[in-house]
């Protein structure tokens, strides 16, 4: 009974974080959007925000206890 409810409450807390942390990556690039000119700096701002997140998501998940 504590595993099933565990998870329920672990699903609702991560439908929660998913959603706010969602929100809060589309304010950031659309506020960093307007103030980067060129394409080729949008790429490789770009690159070095999904690198930076390639490396933050195992330390996420091994916080998390994934």
């Amino acid at each position: 009974m504590a595993s099933l409810i565990g998870e329920m409450v672990f699903g609702l807390v991560r439908l929660l974080f998913e959603d706010w942390l969602r929100q809060i990556a589309i304010r950031f690039c659309t506020w960093l959007d307007p103030m980067v000119h060129g394409r080729m700096a949008k790429v490789v701002i770009g690159g070095l925000l999904g690198l930076a997140a390639w490396f933050l998501a195992p330390v996420l998940a091994g916080l998390l206890g994934f």
